[in-house]
Formats: structure tokens, C-alpha cells, sequence
């Protein structure tokens, strides 16, 4: 494994103090490791395979000596899911049927489910792994090179000739409000029909794994199987596909985070009144899902554990609402990143909404993406 510049750490970080993890090479991924992060060259331990993760130390890009490398107790943050083109398209309103309109304004940013939770973990200065899929293409190297620039470990991601890199039409009204169609390209297809030893091996030495809908759902079960078998808690994002979630998948899930318009297609129940979601909430419970994160847009979000009371987070205002693509998943796993550092449900849910507040005040899904420095300096004046 080549050798590789080191991940920056924000000097704010109060969470942690050493990170001290091993990572195994893998020849044969497709797409290189993030050339942010610095790996330990021993190879005395490559048989060891809960040695796993990288050593870490700070970036010296920013700084005119490197300080002292940091090492860390808490095991990284791991994104299983999807990695999108997103073709934005700037309107005034959406067009009605039959009609035709044209945009003010229109470009290609990096996005999707998965690549933007890995996006979100990797600018908050956590460390995290995206396992994924794209294609051999122009799109597939857009995506890459905003991972890389966010501080996101690649090792996992490939690159597939059969299928394009998926993609997505933003359709952006001037309110900040955005509608959305997907194609999910490489993010649905030429998935093997079992996960190598290696990217299931890396969900097993996770602190946490966050799994989305913008998959096949057999490699979402193969990837919680595996966490829950190593005690590794993992978090469903509810958003994606439009169908029900199959009880197998269920089984192994710790969180699952819908919006209100998710948990009301899920459950076939009304979710317009806080009371109504907490009824729908219930039938999670039942299913075996012991907690259930509903995002609520401007009305903040909820954590509902079964047989305690729901903890309410009221939204965190934002100066001004530029863009809400990706605010769900900035929360998601801005959430999954406090609850792995060990924070309290409170705590995770005001860190999460703070940062989806940052989030929806800059344009595009990934680099919207908060720094951990931006988000404890708004949690500091709220």
C-alpha cells in the first residue's frame, strides 16, 4: 500500500484524544485509498485480521509543522451505500404535466445517500470507510475526488465497467425546497451476489455502520448480519427505495432513522401530528426495532427508545436556506459520528442538528458538508 498524507483533525476537538487503529491492504479494489490518510507500513500483524485500520496523524497541509500524531480508542465510522452524480437544475417551480420550462441555472455535484453520510463523517474529522460502487466514468470521478477531499478512506470503493455511475436529476425551486429523481446505475448493479472477506471484515471491526436505501437491500442485510455477529451497532436510513424493509433486515438493525413522510409510507399510518408518529413509531417497536430517529424537518427531529420517553430536538435555525439536498443525511451522520465518540442521545441529537442547520445554508449535497470547528462554534451560541 502506497504511502499517504494523513487526515486533518480539527483543532476544536474536544471528543477524543488518541486514535490507534490497523488497516489491511486490499490489491484488489479497484480505487485507491483516500490520500489524506496515513498508513502504517508493518506488515507483522497483516494476518491479524481485527488489525484492520489505519494509524492516523494530523494533516500538515495547514500548518507549518506536523504536530504530534494523534491515535484514537473508538473504532471508525463505516458507510455502506450509494455514491451519485446529482444534476442540479435551478427552478422557479416544478413544471406541471406536459409542460416544458427552463432552469436559471444547472451543474453536476457529487452526492448520493451513501457518499454523502461518508462525506459528513469524513469533514467532521471522524474516521470513516465508504464501501460502494461506480462506474468507469467521468461521474465515477467526480465522486471519488470529493470523497478524497472530504478525508474519506476509499480502500472499499470500486469501480465497475458494467453499469454507469448512478446519478440524480435535483430539480432546485428558490425556496430551497428540491425534488428528486434517481438512477440508481452501479449503486444497484453489478453488486457480487456475497461481499468479499475484506469489505465484510471492515463492518466488523466498525465503531458503527450506516446503511442506506439506495442499494440492493440483500447486500444491506449481508453488511448488518455481519455488525450485529461483531456487536457493531448499525443505523438504517430509511430513505431510497420506495417499498417495505423486509423483517430479515430489520433483525439486525440498531436505529432506524425515517423522515415523517418515510414512517408514514412504511407504516401505512398517518404521521402528521407528533402524536400520530409516535403511534407509528410503535409498529418499529414491534418488529423488533428498539430505536426509531425520525427527522422532522423544520420541526426539529425525535429519538423514540422503546419504553422510555421520546427525546425532542427542536430545529437549530439557519441563517438562510440555500439547499435541503442532503440535510437528512448530514443528520444522519453527523448523529451516527456523536453516538460512536460515546455522546448521550441528547447530545448526538443537538450535535446532528447543528450540523444539518450549516448543511442546508450552501448549495449541493457533499460540499455542504459542515466541519467539526463550524459545528461546535454554532452549538457554543445556541
Amino acid at each position: 500500500m502506497s504511502a499517504m498524507r494523513a487526515v486533518a483533525f480539527s483543532p476544536s476537538n474536544q471528543w477524543y484524544d488518541k486514535i490507534q487503529t490497523h488497516f489491511s491492504n486490499h490489491p484488489n479494489r479497484a480505487i485507491n485509498t483516500n490520500p489524506h490518510l496515513q498508513f502504517n507500513n508493518n506488515t507483522q500483524n497483516q494476518s491479524n485480521r481485527r488489525n484492520l485500520f489505519p494509524c492516523f496523524s494530523t494533516d500538515a497541509s495547514k500548518t507549518p509543522n506536523p504536530p504530534t500524531p494523534l491515535t484514537i480508542t473508538s473504532s471508525p465510522l463505516v458507510v455502506v451505500g450509494s455514491a451519485n452524480a446529482d444534476i442540479y437544475v435551478e427552478i422557479d417551480r416544478l413544471p406541471k404535466e406536459g409542460e416544458t420550462i427552463s432552469a436559471k441555472n444547472g451543474q453536476t455535484l457529487a452526492g448520493g445517500k451513501g457518499a454523502n453520510q461518508a462525506a459528513c463523517g469524513g469533514k467532521l474529522s471522524y474516521p470513516t470507510y465508504f464501501v460502494g460502487q461506480v462506474g468507469e466514468d467521468a461521474h465515477g470521478k467526480l465522486i471519488t475526488e470529493a470523497l478524497q477531499s472530504g478525508g474519506v478512506h476509499l480502500d472499499h470503493l470500486s469501480a465497475v465497467s458494467a453499469a454507469p455511475t448512478g446519478h440524480a436529476v435535483v430539480m432546485l425551486q428558490s425556496d430551497g425546497q428540491n425534488s428528486i429523481i434517481i438512477v440508481g446505475g452501479a449503486n444497484m448493479h453489478c453488486w457480487p451476489e456475497k461481499l468479499s472477506d475484506e469489505d465484510l471484515e471492515v463492518v466488523r471491526n466498525a465503531g458503527i455502520v450506516l446503511l442506506q436505501r439506495e442499494i440492493p437491500e440483500s447486500v444491506n442485510t449481508q453488511v448488518a448480519k455481519a455488525a450485529k455477529s461483531a456487536g457493531v451497532p448499525v443505523i438504517l436510513d430509511a430513505g431510497g427505495i420506495d417499498g417495505p424493509i423486509s423483517q430479515e433486515l430489520l433483525n439486525f438493525v440498531d436505529i432506524l432513522s425515517p423522515n415523517e413522510t418515510e414512517l408514514g409510507r412504511l407504516t401505512g399510518m398517518p404521521t402528521e401530528s407528533f402524536e400520530q408518529i409516535s403511534h407509528a413509531v410503535v409498529k418499529f417497536h414491534k418488529m423488533g426495532v428498539k430505536q426509531v430517529l425520525v427527522k422532522l424537518g423544520s420541526k426539529g427531529s425525535a429519538l423514540f427508545v422503546e419504553g422510555e420517553e421520546p427525546i425532542k430536538q427542536s430545529v437549530i435555525s439557519a441563517a438562510k436556506v440555500i439547499d435541503t439536498t442532503g440535510a437528512g443525511d448530514t443528520f444522519t451522520a453527523s448523529f451516527a459520528v456523536a453516538r460512536v465518540e460515546g455522546k448521550s442521545k441528547r447530545e448526538c441529537l443537538r450535535f446532528a442538528a447543528a450540523a444539518a442547520s450549516l448543511c442546508v445554508q450552501v448549495k449541493g449535497a457533499i460540499p455542504s458538508m459542515p466541519e467539526r470547528k463550524s459545528v461546535l462554534n454554532l452549538l457554543q451560541s445556541h
